[in-house]
């Protein structure tokens, strides 16, 4: 290592990529630089993330969107803000103002520094010192960035409390539930990765994606973790802790729009910007040049990388506001019975399935012994998958049978099971209702 803090440089590194070795010999000015560069791209993220959504969500429905601040409207999120960071500060009398302030915070700070173990590209010259393009790396990094985003979770759960408010309160509520649903699913959807990769490291993991991606290799635990994605950043259809016709406004109910509020808003912005470099960095190669690009020698080099990434990156984003603009929000149940059911269940046969496979490929010898393993695996889950269907197409026999009764006896008593008001005095029976007279228009 030279006094610069170069490290080990050779060409077949460079074209690799860097490992856990590269990471800890940087100085530190670069360092910072280094922060203050990811600060910005998640400050300015935030800011055009919120006009292009708005933008992108418009097209989708034939309108315009915001186009009065600025040229096709690009400063209207930074008039938003600014409107936001100068308005009264308003507190309500009965809350708890230590917690009240602190939440906005917690929710905040754990999404920037999930976001600090994403490689953005390979090592590269930054004012004449060769430094991988990625904040930090550490041998758990993986586990760092599903730490930080429960912790994010107490951040919600406490502005629900701080509010003293019983709709705060249940909105705070179900966050703590529903982290308990999908983050149990979204780290087990990581498993086989860790099985593949034989690390836990994120630069690790995109170097090996260099032949080909987890994405394709691995799509069962691709498209659970798509699914978990949405729960992780609070969005349609999983953004029930801010679900506005049964809680008002959620968790964040008494926080007028000031800082705070904004506050609030970008921690929930960047959970989706660390959910989408997340999803680039496990499973879509990271800063790896897509195929057919990936045929010309200097792709994976240099700077070019990170034009690979920001594409990707972009994409991801683009995919989450198309599910917002297409789907509804799901219910509450439906979303726990989603969790423990369907996503976890699928995710251990998954891995037990990977095991064997990665068995056989690492130790030939045991090749007979996986196979019947994977067999045998691959027999218990369709059986259990038949039992679980024929089980719920009971229920739903059920259920049906039931509505259908009380239809009827709704038929044949129009008050019965219905909702306490008087009833009419219209000849409303049989469907019939009889027209209002001139005179009570």
């Amino acid at each position: 290592m030279t006094p610069t803090g170069t490290t080990a440089l050779a060409t077949g590194v460079l074209a690799a990529g860097p490992t856990l070795a590269d990471f800890g010999h940087d100085p530190l000015w670069i360092i910072v630089v280094k922060a203050v560069m990811l600060f910005a791209f998640l400050g300015l993220g935030v800011v055009f993330g919120v006009w292009f959504e708005r933008k992108l969500i418009s097209r989708m429905q034939h309108r315009y969107g915001p186009n009065r601040a600025g040229r096709f409207g690009l400063l209207q999120s930074v008039a938003d803000a600014i409107k936001m960071g100068l308005k009264e500060d308003v507190f309500p009398r009965t809350v708890d103002k230590v917690l009240y302030l602190l939440a906005p915070v917690i929710m905040v700070v754990p999404a920037f520094l999930a976001f600090s173990i994403v490689p953005f590209g390979p090592v590269v010259n930054l004012f004449g010192v060769e430094t991988p393009l990625q904040l930090v790396d550490l041998p758990v990094a993986v586990l760092f960035m599903l730490a930080m985003g429960a912790v994010s979770v107490y951040g919600v759960v406490l502005a629900g409390w701080s509010s003293r408010s019983p709709y705060a309160l249940l909105g705070g509520l179900r966050s703590a539930a529903q982290v308990v649903s999908y983050e149990i699913a979204m780290g087990l959807s990581f498993v086989a990765i860790f099985l593949f990769a034989g690390t836990l490291s994120t630069s690790e993991i995109v170097k090996a994606q260099e032949q080909t991606w987890f994405a394709v290799l691995l799509i069962p635990s691709f498209l659970v973790y798509v699914v978990c994605m949405f729960g992780e950043a609070a969005r349609i259809p999983f953004d029930l802790p801010e679900g506005e016709g049964e809680l008002v406004g959620g968790f964040q109910t008494e926080y007028s729009s000031s800082l705070k509020f904004a506050l609030i808003m970008m921690g929930e912005y960047l959970h989706t910007f660390t959910a989408s470099g997340i999803a680039v960095t496990l499973f879509l190669g990271g800063w790896r040049a897509p195929f057919p690009i990936s045929l010309w020698e200097g792709a994976n080099q240099g700077w070019w990388p990170v034009l690979w990434f920001f594409i990707k990156f972009v994409l991801t984003f683009c995919f989450i506001v198309w599910v917002r603009a297409s789907l509804p929000r799901v219910r509450y149940d439906q979303l726990m019975s989603l969790g423990w059911k369907v996503l976890i269940p699928v995710n251990l046969a998954w891995i037990l399935l990977v095991a064997a496979v990665r068995n056989v490929v690492v130790n030939p010898e045991n090749r007979t012994i996986g196979i019947g393993l994977g067999v045998v695996i691959v027999i218990a889950a369709l059986a259990i998958w038949m039992r679980f269907d024929t089980v719920n197409q009971r229920r739903k026999e059920a259920r049906k049978a039931q509505v259908d009764a009380e239809f009827a006896q709704l038929s044949e008593e129009p008050a019965a099971g219905g909702f306490p008001v008087p009833p009419l005095d219209l000849p409303h029976y049989h469907g019939v209702v009889s027209r209002p007279s001139q005179d009570h228009r």
